[in-house]
Formats: structure tokens, C-alpha cells, sequence
């Protein structure tokens, strides 16, 4: 709130793929914004309709809880109209190729976002569409949820530099958008993941570059207890994507002690919280966490609104 930290950033026309395309400067002004709509929609009453006349198609090949409800209440809360598509809906890859589609898309409407299984048919989006393109989730990456991530840890700690961030789990597309983002940011970051899920390489290698150039610390472990030590936030997600339900069994044996509970959090920092991005299944963390006062996922969940928006 209060005035912009960076009054010269300009993401007019920009993509949204990954965070790892925006600066420093950009995601702090990404936050002051969603920060802002909070406060002057949710808090102050005002009515601001910043998108009025503007249409958002929603591409979702994969069903979603929150990224949907969150960009169509948002969209319409800014004045918009957002409309809801998935492949049953349209054509896509069936009948009309994605290079068509995303063509007519942006002869109809200001915006796309699309939340899809791979991340390459967003970066083919990308180059044949004349509107902005914004990943609502690819196997790759998460941003959206990082960023309401952020805000939450913004809102609860009153900044982000110099936070250790955990994460307990499987090495997947919301541990990548942490990864290209946190050290620019000032946060430290422990990853433990089994042997076999680690996080992929060539972001493991960015993620390197990054912890060097902003100086922040990187921990990369099979021991959930060494990567919990020192911790401000523990993070986990599910084990088992959508699309991986055949490896459930495979999975849940090769993350078994990966669960987070009151032991895991012995070594963290006194003042720790935990993050879960949704839905939460047992396994990956037990009820006296996830539902403890230090557990901060139902505001984590609200901010995908605000940080959409």
C-alpha cells in the first residue's frame, strides 16, 4: 500500500510464464499491487473497475479450485468478463490447433490464461497470439500460486528479505517458481526432495546462478529434518500431480518420512509457518500442522485472488 515501490516498472503487454522473465523490482511491484486491491477493495469498500470493457479467456485443460474461482470473481470484481473454457468447451487440439485458436482468441478478447499439462503449448500461446498470455499452471512452472505465496509471507512477517524458505517434497512445477524467484527477492532456500524427484536440472542450474548473484543460501537434500533446520516457512504439495495418479503407489512409498508434523518443525525457527497450496492430503502433512495457528493456507489460498488480480 501507500506509494508504488518502483514507479518506473511497465508490464503493459508482458507475459506471464514463469517468474524467472521478471526482475527484482517487477515482482516487489507485482506485490505492492495485489497488496493495494486488498486493501482498497477488500478493506476500503472502492469499486474499481480497471478492466471494464476487457474480456479474459480462461484456457483449463486441467480442473482447478482456486486458480478458476479466483481469476473469474477477480476479473469480474476489476469489471471484466471472464470466460470459462475447457477442452470440452472448445476445440483445442482436437479440432482446431493451439496455433489457431490462439489467433482467434486475440481477435476476442485482451487477455488468455491458460492453465495446461505442458508448458510448451504455453510458449507456442505465446508466439501466435497478439494479447498477453498468463500461466495459470504447466508442468513446468506455478506463478500464480507463488506470488500469493509471497504476499501472504509479506503480510505475515512485513517482508520476505532474509526469510529461509523449506521445501518438503516432490521436485515439481511450484518448487520451480520458487526457484527462479526467491533468491532475487533476498530469501534463503532448503529443498529436500527423494532421490529420483529432485527439482529439474537446468532450473536447479538458474536457481545456483541466482543464490550466487543476490547471495542468499541454497540447500539441496534428501533429509527433510536437515532442510527443516533454520526454516521461517515450511512448504510442501501433493506427491501425486494430476496425470500421475498411475505412480501413486511408487510415489507414496519413495516419500515415505517426508511428512511434515510437530517433529519436523523441532529445528525450525521459532517463529515458523507452513504453506500449502491445495488441495492437502494427509501423507504430506498431518493435522496438527496443517491446522495449527502457524499454519497459514487459508489466507495463502484467499491471496491467489488478490495477486491474480
Amino acid at each position: 500500500r501507500g506509494p508504488p515501490a518502483q514507479m518506473n516498472v511497465s508490464l503493459k503487454g508482458r507475459d506471464l510464464l514463469t517468474l524467472q522473465n521478471y526482475t527484482a523490482d517487477e515482482l516487489k511491484h507485482l506485490l505492492w499491487m495485489a497488496s493495494d486491491l486488498k486493501h482498497r477493495i477488500k478493506h476500503k469498500g472502492e469499486y474499481l473497475p480497471l478492466m471494464q470493457g476487457k474480456a479474459l479467456a480462461m484456457i483449463f485443460e486441467k480442473r482447478s479450485t482456486r486458480t478458476r474461482l479466483s481469476a473469474e470473481t477477480g476479473f469480474a470484481l476489476l469489471g471484466g468478463h471472464p470466460s470459462f473454457l475447457t477442452t470440452q468447451d472448445i476445440h483445442l487440439g482436437t479440432n482446431e490447433s493451439l496455433t489457431d485458436t490462439a489467433r482467434v482468441l486475440s481477435s476476442m478478447t485482451n487477455a488468455i490464461l491458460a492453465r495446461v499439462y505442458k508448458h510448451n503449448d504455453l510458449d507456442l500461446m505465446t508466439k501466435e497470439a497478439t494479447i498477453p498470455v498468463i500461466n495459470g499452471l504447466s508442468d513446468l512452472y506455478h506463478p500464480l500460486q507463488i506470488l500469493a505465496d509471497y504476499l501472504t509471507l509479506q503480510e505475515h512477517y512485513g517482508g520476505l528479505n532474509g526469510l529461509t524458505i523449506t521445501w518438503i517434497g516432490d521436485g515439481n512445477n511450484v518448487l520451480h517458481s520458487i526457484m527462479t524467484s526467491a533468491a532475487k527477492l533476498g530469501m534463503h532456500l532448503h529443498i529436500a526432495t527423494p532421490k529420483g524427484f529432485e527439482p529439474d536440472l537446468r532450473i536447479m542450474k538458474i536457481t545456483e546462478q541466482y543464490s550466487k548473484k543476490y547471495g542468499t543460501k541454497l540447500l539441496l537434500t534428501t533429509d527433510p529434518l536437515e532442510a527443516a533446520n533454520g526454516a521461517n516457512v515450511l512448504v510442501t504439495d501433493t506427491w501425486i500431480s494430476m496425470g500421475q495418479e498411475e505412480e501413486k503407489e511408487r510415489r507414496l512409498k519413495a516419500f515415505q518420512g517426508y511428512q511434515i508434523t510437530m517433529q519436523t518443525v523441532k529445528s525450525a525457527a521459532p517463529n515458523w509457518t507452513f504453506l500449502h497450496c491445495l488441495p492437502r492430503k494427509p501423507e504430506e502433512v498431518d493435522d496438527e500442522v496443517f491446522y495449527s495457528p502457524r499454519s497459514l493456507v487459508f489466507q495463502e489460498a484467499e491471496n491467489r485472488k488478490w495477486t491474480i488480480m
